[in-house]
């Protein structure tokens, strides 16, 4: 077990900044919350085209693995759905990822988007607005996506554009295991832009074209040893992108594009003799990494996220979140969690120093950026101080929108309590137990099983304890 302080334990202020001192971080906060009209997390932003978000909080996409076998949503997806209308942010990324083809679904039960599904994918959306606006009034300053996404090599069959060792090996995948072809991109090309359509028609604000997490889009960026028009060069790797856009703006000109960007990734981890995360050896000289330095993986090089994000600008594309790392391969990067899920490692770090991390990189980033809406990640860990560090960075410019992920599912009106300078809740407050990634890991549905009441009553509920003590 580790030793790691708990954040419950660091009451003060000085505490906080103490122990930040002790492990060598830093991570800024404010001490006094500003709770009035003017205070920066109240702040609305306007996209250029008018728009105006009515604040500074955003909810990140958040599967539920409860849809259909055909994926449609459920009573569990409308419910998860409804509370992001209720937390008080202003900007809704994506709602969760839901597939554009049934090839590109890496669950059983994951939303899938095509005609078919499309009146029940409306309804979600009109739910979040109609629930927003029975607490806050109006949803006019409300922005809504919907986050496209194909799952690639963590599809229910792999697809994968390029042979990466690490992850082959950890799939199981064979050195002849067929790639996508190029054929085969151009039409998923068009299966995304055909996405975008039913998106439009389904009333969505923008769309996220997802490169993140090692999904699909994402697997382009480090497709450095792809042959072809898609790997090798950065342009390249980036023409999935570009071609997409290109579809969009030709054929649903009025729809805003966004990109959830993985900023960097690591080697995979495993747990070693003690249970603690370990990287996997390099197996030769190569880079497979988006964002990370070609010599020590572990560390980050944010030369190419800095083209990314200067192409994104070249295709007029203003909104961007921020993660980083796979959940397949490396957990503790991009959800910094005292508690590991059960296929995970005990952390080898202090989750603190994967907050800094990405608090580090995201405003490295922005700093050039100052017209991008860039959204944050990896604030849940912060728990009691995370509005603190939340005001700080949005005060400071080091980023743009506050991103709340676990957080939301065990305390969705958190936005909303800090905005009106109500004291949190502490009995909601997410401690990263990661059941919300256990249970789907092993074929259940995702929920916040110890805090939510909903979920921990259910008898699911009991399972997933005898799964996590057999793990």
């Amino acid at each position: 077990m580790n030793t790691y302080k708990r954040i419950a334990q660091l009451k003060k202020a000085d505490d906080f900044r103490a122990y930040l001192s002790e492990l060598g971080v830093e991570i800024s906060f404010d001490e006094e919350m500003d709770s009035s009209p003017a205070a920066p997390l109240a702040q609305s932003w306007q996209l250029q085209d008018g728009f105006k978000i009515g604040n500074r909080f955003c909810i990140h996409p958040m599967e539920g693995w409860d849809a259909t076998a055909d994926g449609k949503p459920t009573d569990f997806t409308r419910r998860r759905w409804t509370r992001m209308g209720q937390s008080g942010a202003k900007l809704i990324w994506g709602g969760e990822a839901v597939a554009v083809c049934s090839e590109g679904r890496d669950n059983d039960n994951q939303m899938l988007i095509n005609t078919e599904n499309l009146p029940t994918i409306k309804s979600l959306r009109a739910d979040v607005e109609e629930a927003h606006e029975a607490l806050y009034e109006t949803s006019a300053d409300l922005l809504v996506g919907l986050q496209l996404v194909h799952s690639g090599r963590f599809s229910k069959k792999p697809v994968i554009l390029y042979h990466h060792p690490y992850l082959d090996e950890k799939k199981g995948l064979a050195p002849d295991y067929p790639l996508m072809t190029d054929a085969e991109i151009e039409t998923l090309i068009e299966q995304y832009i055909v996405a975008v359509e039913l998106s439009a028609e389904a009333g969505f604000g923008f769309v996220d074209i997802k490169h993140c997490h090692g999904y699909l889009g994402h697997e382009f960026l480090s497709a450095y040893t792809r042959p072809g028009p898609y790997g090798g060069s950065f342009e390249n790797r980036t023409r999935f992108l570009r071609e997409v856009t290109a579809g969009i703006r030709a054929r649903v000109p009025q729809m805003r594009i966004g990109v959830r960007l993985g900023i960097f990734d690591m080697p995979p981890f495993s747990p070693d003799a003690d249970g603690v995360g370990e990287p996997m050896s390099r197996k030769d000289d190569a880079s497979y990494w988006f964002g990370a330095d070609s010599a020590n993986p572990l560390k980050q090089d944010p030369h190419e996220p800095l083209l990314f994000l200067e192409l994104l600008e070249e295709l007029n594309i203003e909104m961007v979140n921020f993660s980083a790392g796979v959940p397949y391969a490396n957990p503790h990067i991009l959800r910094p969690a005292l508690f590991p899920p059960s296929d995970g490692y005990q952390p080898p770090e202090d989750p603190l120093v994967g907050v800094a991390r990405h608090l580090t990189q995201t405003a490295i980033l922005k700093e050039k950026f100052p017209n991008l809406l860039v959204v944050g990640s990896a604030y849940s860990y912060l728990q009691e101080w995370l509005p603190n560090v939340a005001q700080n960075q949005v005060r400071t410019g080091a980023v743009d929108f506050i991103g709340l992920g676990r957080a939301s599912l065990s305390y969705p009106q958190m936005p909303a309590d800090i905005l009106t300078g109500k004291p949190l809740n502490r009995k909601l407050i997410c401690r990263t137990f990661s059941d919300c990634t256990t249970a789907p890991r092993n074929g259940l549905i995702s929920g916040c099983y110890p805090l939510d009441d909903f979920y921990k009553q259910m008898d699911v509920a009991q399972e997933l304890k005898v799964i996590k003590r057999e793990k």
